[in-house]
């Protein structure tokens, strides 16, 4: 970054270097606890943003056939400059996004698992073969890279999601455009300083910076072979159509709504910990939120318990030790939040706990609400239709299991569920009668390692294969399938063949 009348500019990556924009549409990169202006971010021009791809193009020629080891290489270094960095990343994406440090370091820590494994793409990549599929015939596949790939990346996780995307296309092969959310680049900017200090080669990897204008671009763009996208469901379902239509591969991971059914045999105390964690942890600005909470049968006195226990939870800065909820990312974030939290009190709603306009001593312009908690929440209000993200908790009762169990499959999206109890014949009927793609048995926030992939379901999803682990190698690839005879150079050749099989 420079300066210029002292606040610093976000840069473009494009052809292994970091440029100046020539746009004269800039956007303020603000700390949502403090309100301080801390870069300015350049919405990209049409002219950058096709400099970038053909950048990504032209280096593609070469990338494709480095050698996979070369490649693997590269990553393992990268994944030793992440940790060396980690306290500098994770005070960068606190001071633009807000999370506490140590979920600053976590948003970090989880995308370095997925450059760990992209360090091991040697195993990832294999092919397969099949020998005698005829007399003499053999038959092969190769997994070859698609070309140009482009990332879009939400606010919520500055760091971790985009490093669910470059590490593992770039190391598969491709080349690679990334545009981070406008709201936090900073970090994500860092992130691709490391990854050139790591090795990546000029053109490898590139950065545009913009909106929905940049966002087009990508989807539009005839030389961008495939698109993935994490983010709200109405950007992402424009995104899969817009790109899909335009030929392109496409991977969405969307909004959601999840929810915890919570039986009356779970540790209670081990149960209310986890809630209070997945409900208002990262001011609840996290896809897999955990945001509705159903109490079975007796388990439904346990709210005061949850109000309780929420209310133990210190609400400040993210730099401040001690904090466990910091302000939402920005101002239009605090609007929307507040007015859904009045609409579910005039829904008819029982507010248990109000979080709104909480004292924050030093930080009086923050972005701040604090943990907030409904009990009687039906599935025909705003706060329960809606995903708020934000700091808030719906609780709604059911008598039995299974009318839990039908209360969350009639919810449209398919993110991630949970279940609290000490039976494994309940927990085994759970995981098998749910219809939702990430299923957590005593864990808030089932996202799997990068070993597994990411396999949100239903409305939350628009794609065939997830964001990471096997799945991706798959996404990024091209199955290549060879069938092949080799002759004896004094082999009498037989009579001509008029059919299709192979004798």
């Amino acid at each position: 970054m420079t300066t210029s009348n002292a606040i610093p500019t976000v840069k473009l990556l494009i052809d292994g270097e970091f440029i100046e924009s020539t746009t004269q549409d800039w956007r303020d990169v603000v700390n949502p606890a403090t309100q301080e202006v801390l870069a300015r971010v350049p919405f990209a021009t049409a002219e950058e943003i096709d400099r970038a791809v053909a950048s990504a193009q032209q280096a593609f020629k070469t990338w494709r056939k480095t050698p996979i080891g070369a490649r693997a290489r590269i990553f393992l270094k990268y994944q030793q400059l992440i940790r060396e960095n980690m306290k500098e990343l994770a005070a960068i994406l606190t001071a633009e996004q807000g999370k506490t440090l140590a979920d600053a370091e976590g948003d970090v820590f989880r995308g370095l698992e997925v450059v760990e494994h992209a360090a091991g793409i040697g195993n990832l990549q294999l092919g397969e073969l099949a020998n005698n599929v005829a007399a003499g015939v053999d038959t092969y596949t190769l997994l070859q890279p698609l070309g140009v790939c482009a990332g879009i990346t939400p606010f919520n996780f500055p760091a971790m999601i985009p490093l669910w995307m470059f590490p593992m296309a770039i190391a598969t092969g491709n080349t690679f455009v990334l545009k981070p959310s406008e709201q936090d680049p900073m970090v994500t900017m860092r992130l691709c300083e490391l990854a050139l200090e790591a090795g990546v080669p000029p053109g490898v990897l590139n950065v545009v910076h913009g909106g929905a204008d940049a966002v087009n671009a990508i989807c539009d763009h005839p030389d961008i072979k495939a698109v993935s996208f994490v983010g709200s469901t109405r950007v992402g379902t424009h995104v899969y159509n817009r790109a899909s239509q335009a030929g392109k591969r496409v991977q969405c991971m969307m909004g959601a709504k999840n929810h915890a059914i919570v039986l009356p045999d779970a540790h209670k105390e081990q149960t209310l910990n986890a809630i209070a964690g997945a409900a208002f942890g990262a001011a609840g600005q996290r896809c897999m939120a955990l945001s509705v909470v159903v109490l079975v049968g007796e388990a439904q006195a346990w709210i005061p318990d949850l109000v309780a226990k929420a209310q133990t939870l210190k609400v400040n800065a993210g730099v401040e030790v001690g904090t466990d909820v910091g302000p939402l990312v920005s101002c239009a974030a605090l609007d929307r939040v507040s007015g859904l939290i009045e609409r579910g009190v005039q829904e008819g709603a029982r507010l248990e706990l109000d979080g709104r306009n909480p004292s924050v001593s030093g930080y009086e312009n923050g972005n701040f609400v604090g943990p907030t908690l409904f009990s009687g929440v039906s599935p025909s209000m705003s706060i329960y239709r809606e995903e708020i993200f934000g700091p808030v908790l719906c609780v709604t009762a059911a008598a039995t299991m299974d009318e839990a169990i039908e209360l969350i499959n009639a919810n449209p999206n398919g993110n991630g569920t949970a279940i609290f109890t000490r039976s494994g014949a309940a927990a085994r009927h759970f995981q098998e009668e749910i219809d939702v793609g990430q299923v957590g048995i005593n864990v808030p926030i089932p996202v799997p390692v990068p070993m597994f992939s990411f396999t949100g379901s239903r409305a939350s999803k628009l794609g065939d294969l997830g964001p990471y682990g096997k799945q991706v190698v798959q996404f990024y690839t091209q199955t290549k399938t060879i069938t092949e005879r080799w002759f004896d150079e004094n082999e009498v050749g037989g009579p001509v063949n008029t059919t299709i099989n192979l004798k």
